[in-house]
């Protein structure tokens, strides 16, 4: 049932053998133990020996540390492993995927700005170059779905782009990229394809609605190139597929449709059957709601691997999901074929990887391999060639903008647009994630430029600074903050708007009279700049020069505040998604 002299293996006899001959030699509990990847949630030693001599993992992925902290960690969990482990990591946009001092490179819809597919090629070489030197092998990446909906928060960001053409070729691109680097493998996520749906299968079900003809020409363009050029395993989504399931299977009714992490006609009829991919494939977080809400967890479990699906990612709770699928498997809810089907795959892949030929102490480079690879200048160099050809001028109503000099614009206020934010932001924040202040940074930036630059302060702001100095807060402020026009306008020449958004919608102040949203971009010149989420004309549909940086990093301001300077003709960079959002007014 699985070639491994086909692609994506190519395993000689001998490497067959060793597959074969560790299968027969496992007991039960080594066998469901390899359909596992789980979240090692401590480095330390004993926690790491654990996972492996009790749980026999086939996968793990990491947590957030700096890369010796994270190599360590690697170099425990193969030293306690009967069968080398996959260590997978998130390589998007970089190294930052792995460790937290990993480079950032670049996102997908950066990249898809830039039009350059070497830069897609780049990404993927140079950020699993460092991560492969941390002791990774595996990349839950390309993110090759496709942008279709603004509002679709989940990969709007991360896809390279609504061509189904250009996400193919930049897909395949990374791909070539990360296979340039000996034993490391590429996991494209998310089949059958997430984009059209707005709602984010963390917390939701997630539809692609597609009829055949439409999927065959998009999504499956997207995978079947990625295969065609050997792509190693899938991560599925969970993603219900209703039209093309039901054309698989007429019999289907609306009360059985599963997504596609559980359904046999999308995980084997389409993609093994129809696709010809003979790799390996993992699920997606086995926690995300688009997967639980459809019956009871230990019912699930064992569903996403009839189904056709190879390894699962993450452990609710291990004791209570290991016995469920030790279960399973003794009790023939997973018949023998099916877990040798899945296990031949895993150690299939292993052997490609070379894994099974290495002792362990070769399966992490030791730790000056790291030292010289960790932050390269290339790679930072990279980053800022990437920043530089990508930001996008999308909008530019009044010609007559830019450029932007200090003779023309010598005051720029800055308003910093944050998003809307919430529990998981505020925590984040505590925690030391997130980044610098990028109004602060562009504020530096044009006053070393010779700009008079400063920071608007909104009613808000000052009412929580009368709070935090125990007066009582001045809520006119807020209710009857209006002015005169040339009030507002007299000290400022120019406006940029930063939206500092990184996922979703941007929070106002709604104050009266405040100016956090431009309504007065007939008074004065506005720049509305997107420094995250490539969506915010949604909201600031009045905006007349709308930009999109795509994240709010130091070499996407430096770049940003050179093109202003430079005009129109600086920048080259062609939108890689709507980001008119579909909106009528948006383009007005």
């Amino acid at each position: 049932m699985v070639d491994l002299k086909a692609k994506p293996y190519y395993l000689a006899d001998e490497d067959i053998k060793w597959v074969e001959d560790t299968i027969a030699g496992m007991t039960d509990e080594e066998k469901v133990g390899q359909l596992f990847f789980q979240l090692t949630s401590s480095h330390d030693e004993e926690h790491l020996k654990t996972l492996m001599e009790k749980y026999h993992l086939g996968g793990c992925r990491y947590n957030p540390a700096p890369g010796v902290a994270i190599q360590e960690q690697n170099r425990k969990l193969q030293k306690y492993a009967k069968v080398p482990v996959f260590i997978a990591c998130n390589t998007e946009m970089g190294g930052d995927g792995a460790c937290a001092d990993g480079t950032v490179i670049g996102s997908g819809i950066k990249i898809g700005a830039t039009g350059n597919k070497e830069y897609a090629y780049q990404l993927g070489k140079m950020a699993n170059e460092e991560v492969a030197a941390i002791g990774c092998n595996m990349a839950f990446a390309p993110v090759c779905d496709i942008a279709y909906n603004w509002q679709n928060t989940e990969i709007i960001g991360r896809a390279f782009g609504n061509d189904p053409v250009r996400v193919a070729d930049m897909s395949v691109e990374y791909l070539k990229g990360a296979h340039t680097i000996d034993g490391f493998a590429c996991a494209a996520k998310h089949f059958p394809g997430n984009g059209l749906d707005f709602r984010d299968a963390h917390i939701s079900n997630n539809v692609n609605d597609m009829d055949v003809e439409q999927w065959d020409a998009s999504y499956g363009h997207v995978y079947k190139s990625l295969i065609d050029n050997d792509l190693d395993a899938i991560m599925g989504g969970h993603i219900l597929m209703p039209k093309y399931a039901k054309s698989i299977n007429p019999d289907l009714q609306d009360d059985d449709m599963m997504p596609a992490t559980l359904s046999p006609e999308i995980m084997t009829t389409l993609l093994r059957d129809k696709l010809g991919f003979n790799g390996m494939v993992v699920t997606d977080a086995s926690h995300m709601v688009g997967m639980t809400n459809r019956m009871k967890r230990c019912e699930m479990l064992p569903l996403s691997i009839n189904a056709g699906c190879d390894m699962f990612l993450f452990f609710n709770d291990p004791d209570e999901d290991f016995a469920t699928m030790l279960n399973a498997y003794k009790n023939g809810i997973i018949s023998e074929e099916r877990m040798v089907e899945a296990l031949t795959r895993i150690l299939g892949l292993k052997a490609h990887l070379g894994l099974h030929k290495k002792a362990k102490e070769e399966l992490v480079p030791q730790p000056d391999v790291l030292a010289s690879i960790l932050g390269k200048e290339e790679y930072k160099e990279m980053q800022k060639a990437i920043s530089k050809d990508a930001i996008t001028l999308v909008k530019y109503k009044d010609k007559d903008v830019l450029p932007i000099t200090p003779e023309r614009y010598k005051r720029i206020m800055i308003v910093h647009v944050k998003g809307a934010g919430g529990a998981m932001d505020e925590l984040m924040k505590a925690m030391g994630y997130g980044g610098g202040n990028p109004a602060e940074m562009l504020k530096e930036k044009l006053c070393a430029k010779g700009f008079e630059a400063f920071i608007y302060e909104s009613p808000i702001d000052k009412m929580k600074k009368q709070i935090a100095a125990g007066q009582k807060p001045d809520i006119n402020l807020y209710f009857a903050g209006k002015n005169a026009i040339a009030d507002f306008t007299k000290d400022m020449d120019l406006v940029i708007t930063l939206c500092n958004v990184q996922n979703g919608r941007p929070s106002f102040g709604v104050s009266k009279g405040g100016g956090e949203i431009p309504w007065y971009v007939f008074e004065l010149p506005v720049v509305v700049v997107g420094c995250g989420a490539p969506t915010m004309l949604a909201d600031i549909p009045m905006a007349r020069t709308y930009i999109n940086t795509y994240d709010n990093k130091e070499s996407s301001m430096d770049a940003l505040v050179e093109k202003l300077l430079a005009g129109e003709e600086a920048f080259t960079a062609k939108d890689p998604i709507d980001s008119f959002c579909g909106l009528f007014d948006a383009r007005l």
